[in-house]
């Protein structure tokens, strides 16, 4: 642990500016253990830049910085994260120097959160049910890996995957060292009574176990299930979290950065949050006004409309991502994961700008096998904890996430007389009654070219 320097004073006995971004620390709630740190951190960054004083900084130069600490492989994602606060205390609190209202704060700090090897995104790339979570449950019961396999095979999503086998190690661990030859229907009905009844999930959570389970009796044991019964808890139809047109302004204007604009995509497209993660530089049509949503829930491919609003900004902002592109191709990385086989029938997409991510991470990613060295999207929960934060900056007497901007884009589309067969189709909904639950809204039928209610401000 580093010593906390002595703060100079200068002769007239005012605070050095030492002082003045101690008392900074201090009054930012920074705990006392963590502000030797912040000073480390500043001290680097101000001797890596000498002679260039704080006034003639560039964000060329700050962000140049953060790149280089960021590919710097024994840096771990808590200590970037603190890197960049402790810049942004310097340069927006302390100093004001007008370099630090040019930077993309927010976007810098969620690259300390990078995706695990078993995140969704990356899933397909491990083996059936790989990841630490997994083994320890293998170990325990090998079914659960006959059971990966078999999922894997019939193409399943990944988090489907990953449900299902947490699910199934559930019960057999509820089973204990009962033979699986001998499991039969009275020890599902016991494990599904268990979970209403003493573990009180819910109706959907439920449901979700049973699917897992009879999964595993029909496709792996060969056994399928008949005449289950058990207990089940009420399901509960809950109206959709919406936010009125003001409010979505207000959210709006509370974020700015690429944050802002994901926020913004987000409402005026309908997009769920890890579609909009996803998003890759092809997928974005600026000739025909459109965004491409590739393998949306269920697997399917769907187009939405690009708001107009956000032409010009998410232009600026993908001529950005090249430039940071470019960068990653001189420094001999430049590639992303490619979803499914691609990556092996054509070594090199990866590394082309068509496949790149629309909202990279700040940092570049090392495989922990390979050794490859990849940039991956953002995490999706920075995102959420964006959107949150937004929402309670805004005022906003509501649950504020990523959802709810989902369902105020289908209510406002609704309010404005698009039929619901339209607005079905924009969201990816595979039964027109699951749309239905907006329907709370007046739906005025009569088909129009969709327009985004992000352009009707």
């Amino acid at each position: 642990m580093p010593t906390m320097p002595t703060p100079p004073r200068r002769e007239d006995g005012t605070p050095s500016n030492w002082d003045r971004y101690l008392d900074l620390l201090i009054h930012r709630g920074v705990p006392e253990k963590m502000r030797p740190w912040y000073v480390r951190r500043v001290e680097a960054f101000l001797k890596a830049l000498r002679p260039v004083s704080l006034s003639s900084l560039t964000a060329e130069q700050v962000t140049g910085y953060l790149q280089e600490v960021s590919s710097q492989g024994q840096v771990t994602g808590w200590q970037f994260r603190q890197i960049v606060d402790a810049l942004q205390l310097l340069l927006v609190d302390l100093s004001q120097a007008p370099v630090g209202k040019g930077i993309d704060w927010d976007w810098w700090k969620a690259g300390g959160k990078t995706l695990a090897p078993d995140h969704p995104t990356l899933g397909k790339s491990q083996a059936p049910g790989a990841g630490p979570r997994f083994a320890g449950a293998a170990a325990a019961f090998p079914l659960l890996e006959t059971l990966a396999r078999t999922i894997r095979a019939m193409q399943y999503s990944i988090r489907t995957e990953q449900a299902y086998v947490d699910w199934c190690h559930r019960f057999l661990a509820f089973c204990g060292d009962k033979p699986t030859e001998a499991l039969g229907v009275e020890d599902v009905q016991r494990f599904l009574t268990h979970l209403a009844v003493d573990r009180s999930v819910s109706a959907k959570t439920q449901g979700l176990a049973y699917s897992a389970v009879a999964f595993l009796f029909k496709q792996v044991l060969e056994r399928p299930l008949e005449d289950v019964r058990f207990s089940r808890p009420k399901r509960q139809q809950r109206l959709p979290v919406v936010l009125t047109r003001e409010e979505v302004r207000r959210l709006c204007e509370a974020m700015d950065g690429t944050f802002g604009l994901m926020a913004r995509l987000m409402y005026g497209t309908g997009m769920r949050l890890m579609e909009c993660v996803r998003l890759r530089a092809a997928d974005v049509d600026f000739g025909n006004r459109s965004i491409v949503v590739r393998n949306g829930k269920g697997g399917k491919d769907r187009i939405v409309p690009l708001p107009e609003r956000l032409r010009e900004p998410v232009e600026a902002h993908l001529a950005r991502v090249r430039t940071l592109h470019e960068r990653d191709l001189a420094a001999g990385a430049g590639s992303v994961y490619l979803p499914d086989a691609l990556g092996r029938k054509y070594p090199n997409a990866a590394r082309e700008w068509i496949w790149q991510y629309v909202f990279p991470s700040s940092r570049l990613s090392q495989d922990p096998k390979s050794g490859e060295v990849r940039r991956h999207h953002l995490h999706e929960s920075s995102l959420q904890m964006e959107i949150k934060a937004a929402g309670q900056r805004a005022g906003l007497p509501k649950r504020v996430n990523s959802h709810a901007l989902r369902h105020s884009f289908a209510t406002h589309l609704l309010e404005a007389g698009y039929d619901i067969r339209t607005v079905q189709e924009l969201l990816g909904h595979a039964d027109v009654s699951t749309t239905m639950i907006y329907t709370h809204v007046l739906n005025r039928p009569g088909v129009v070219p969709v327009r985004s209610p992000l352009d009707a401000w």
